[in-house]
Parts: C-alpha cells; sequence; structure tokens
C-alpha cells in the first residue's frame, strides 16, 4: 500500500495538471482540436493524447512544450516532461 501523502501529493499534481490543459482547452477547441490526460507515470511525465485538428497539427509540439509544459514546470515542478501518445 502506498504511502497517504505520496496518494496526496499525486492527487494534487494530477489536479494541478487537469487545471491547465483546462486553461488550454479554450485555445485547442478554437483550432478544432482537443487534448486529455492519459496518465502521469511514475517517474511524473504527463502523458497527453491529442485530439481532433490536434493530431495532424505541425506546431502541436510546441503547443505542448510552451504550452503545457512551461505552465506545468512552474506550477508542479516535479513534473519532469510531457509527451503526447503517437497513433
Amino acid at each position: 500500500m502506498e504511502n497517504p501523502n505520496v496518494q496526496t501529493k499525486m492527487k494534487r499534481t494530477k489536479e494541478i495538471v487537469l487545471r491547465a490543459i483546462e486553461d488550454l482547452r479554450p485555445y485547442l477547441h478554437n483550432d478544432g482540436g482537443d487534448m486529455e490526460l492519459v496518465e502521469i507515470t511514475k517517474d511524473n511525465k504527463v502523458i497527453v493524447k491529442l485530439l481532433g485538428a490536434c493530431q495532424t497539427c505541425s506546431v502541436s509540439s510546441v503547443t505542448m512544450k510552451a504550452g503545457l509544459e512551461e505552465n506545468l514546470k512552474i506550477l508542479a515542478p516535479e513534473i519532469t516532461a510531457v509527451e503526447a501518445l503517437q497513433y
């Protein structure tokens, strides 16, 4: 069984990640895309799934790095990276 403090910290981190994705969502929707959280790995890597126009957008990696990852590194410094699943 995991330490309750670890569970609380993981829950807090997930809430921060979800809020950061929500903050980006209006911009993604304007271009016909979206993003959803798939998981946060044990090494604190955020895995997202790009949806709609984001799947084929040539600047989606910029959106993830500049929009999501940089924001998360400020709000949740334990996050090590953001990666998108490739389909």
